[in-house]
């Protein structure tokens, strides 16, 4: 099944000796200004664009959820297709459509073409390779999936009679998407596609909590609570009604077959032991996966090598901090301090989330000291749902609507606030929010001249690279006011160093969940929950993990070489606006980017 999701591309010059493959270097002359996409106007330049247009329409017909999210309502009726013919036709029609690309005359393309070419050319020959791994038979983990569908109403606009009128639309068509779900986990079980047990025993409880006694008390009647258009009361008790039954009939049967099913077949099913190894071709499906988050040809003992180089760096300075603020024990006695003294800590919900939207509060006045371009459309700051919370991470970004109406959002995690440092709400705000993911999301939204698969789609390595990156430029923005808070960075860039031996040593050296997690302990400060979650999620998502740090890497050896090169003349705004002018490419490319224009500047700089 095609899906709008982030193609994955990484790395090249100078910082490792294995680098990105397909690096194609003919195009650094070309490519210091932001692509268009109307600027050619040959046959083959028609010929691609309609290519273009028609695979993003197939993509929105093939994700109607995503479709909804971006603010297209026409399949706010429907859910996603899973059925197994359904995913092989579509991954036929990528085939095909891959075949019509590079049968067209690549001499008759514009520069900007050619790289929406080799974009394009990228993601579908990424999306191939994959298909014989069969991915899609793992539709559910404990951070999503059909247990949470209702929160597919948090991404809708209810201001027509019609938009209530599709969401009971959907509520109806909900069984056979819930029954094709159990099909293609009862495919997984078949062929060995599964997920490990010690994750997917959370998702039980995330089912019982959508089996509730009354349809009016299901998350899923939410939108029928409060209503936000003016209808007649006749109007209003109609679709109440109609939502009510729906929820009756349908969505909760539904839910009490599959949790029968989930119990009793699948969980019973799952792995015992933990890592992508366990799945047939389970060592090449890593290998692949982690060339899709890095875009790398590194092999993963090399990627544990660079995260161990990183986390014995990181751990230098995090315990230059310990002797600054005067701890006399031992690193673990420090992080131990740092997990469980109070003063560390918020009390209340109320109060963290205060926190959280005074750190942004702060941030945003002094974006203009370090950027020339800022994004129009806004973000607000939101607690993940109840459902979830305790389940999954610290935060995490929600994109606006395409149309603008429905802002990005930053999601924070408010379960448990005894469990969530005071010292790290700085660097996950500028990760989370802005300069981070919201900032350089929505710029690359708002790009109207590149086709719609690179403006809502991405590359893994790039995107999180950004948002690691900008967790460094808080001393920059006035953070990092204090030892702890400086400490606080350093602990989410160890974090993300963690992330590249714990992900490749559960996946591939064949670690166990728990060598993962003491490895964790020994080197953070997060608390055990955070730990545990953060485990579970690379258990669940293997490589993914993998695309941060090696996209800050790169974006950092980028900036220090340009400095270094440009020096009094070096102007990080115009660096940022080069980085992020072109929306999220692979980095090779933005490495092809920032070497054209370093070259021009150093150029301009020696001119008398």
């Amino acid at each position: 099944m095609k899906t709008v999701q982030a193609v994955l591309i990484c790395l090249s010059i100078g910082l490792f000796a294995t680098i990105a493959t397909g690096t194609a270097m003919a195009f650094q002359k070309e490519m210091s200004a932001p692509v268009g996409r109307f600027n050619s106007k040959t046959v083959a330049a028609i010929k691609l664009h309609r290519i273009f247009d028609e695979e993003w329409q197939r993509t929105l017909r093939e994700n109607p959820t995503q479709a909804s999210q971006l603010g297209d309502r026409r399949y706010n009726k429907l859910w996603p297709d899973l059925s197994l013919p359904a995913i092989r036709a579509s991954q036929e029609n990528t085939r095909q459509v891959l075949a019509a690309v590079k049968a067209l005359d690549m001499s008759e393309m514009s520069v900007e073409d050619r790289l929406n070419v080799r974009l394009f050319e990228r993601q579908s020959e990424t999306d191939i390779r994959e298909q014989r791994f069969q991915l899609h038979l793992l539709p559910v983990n404990q951070r999503g999936g059909l247990q949470n569908k209702d929160t597919v109403a948090d991404l809708l606009q209810f201001d027509t009679l019609r938009d209530y009128e599709d969401w009971i639309a959907r509520l109806k068509a909900f069984p056979m998407f819930a029954g094709q779900t159990m099909a293609l986990m009862r495919q997984g079980i078949r062929t060995r596609m599964l997920h490990p047990k010690v994750i997917m025993q959370r998702v039980p409880a995330q089912l019982r909590k959508q089996l509730v006694n009354r349809p009016e008390d299901s998350p899923f009647y939410k939108p029928f609570r409060t209503f936000a258009v003016e209808l007649t009361e006749t109007e209003k008790a109609r679709l109440r009604r109609e939502a009510s039954a729906a929820i009756e009939s349908c969505v909760l049967p539904s839910y009490r077959v599959f949790l029968e099913f989930f119990e009793k077949e699948y969980l019973p099913a799952c792995f015992d032991d933990v890592g992508c190894w366990q799945r047939p071709d389970g060592q090449a499906m890593y290998a692949q996966l982690a060339r899709r988050f890095t875009t790398t040809s590194l092999t993963p003992q090399q990627i544990h090598d660079i995260g161990l180089a990183e986390v014995k760096r990181i751990r230098t300075e995090m315990e230059s901090i310990q002797q600054e603020v005067g701890f006399s024990g031992s690193f673990q006695e420090f992080l131990t301090h740092l997990r469980t003294d109070k003063q560390f800590y918020f009390e209340t919900p109320d109060e963290l989330l205060q926190a959280y939207r005074e750190c942004c509060d702060r941030i945003n006045p002094n974006l203009s000291k370090l950027f020339l371009k800022l994004p129009a459309t806004g973000y607000d700051i939101r607690p993940i749902p109840d459902l979830m919370a305790p389940d999954t991470t610290t935060a995490y970004y929600r994109p606006p609507a395409a149309d603008g109406i429905r802002l990005g959002s930053y999601f924070v995690n408010l379960y448990r606030p005894d469990t969530r440092p005071k010292f790290e709400i700085d660097a996950l705000s500028l990760h989370e929010s802005v300069p981070g993911h919201h900032l350089q999301i929505a710029l690359s939204m708002e790009l109207t001249d590149i086709p719609e698969f690179r403006r809502y789609g991405g590359y893994t390595a790039y995107i999180e690279g950004w948002a690691l990156y900008t967790e460094k430029l808080g001393g920059e923005l006035g953070l990092y006011r204090d030892p702890y808070a400086r400490f606080g960075q350093l602990a989410y860039e160890m974090w993300r160093a963690v992330r590249l031996v714990v992900d490749t040593g559960m996946h591939s050296l064949k670690w166990s969940r728990q060598e993962a997690i003491d490895f964790f302990v020994s080197n953070t400060a997060k608390s055990m929950l955070d730990i545990e979650n953060e485990i579970d999620r690379y258990i669940a998502w293997p490589g993914q993990a993998l695309a941060y740090k090696i996209g800050e890497l790169r974006i950092r050896e980028l900036r220090s070489r340009c400095e270094q090169e440009l020096g009094p003349a070096f102007d990080v705004r115009e660096f940022h606006d080069v980085v992020l002018r072109n929306g999220a490419v692979p980095l090779d490319v933005l490495e092809e980017i920032v070497i054209k224009w370093l070259t021009e500047e150093r150029d301009n700089n020696r001119s008398p």
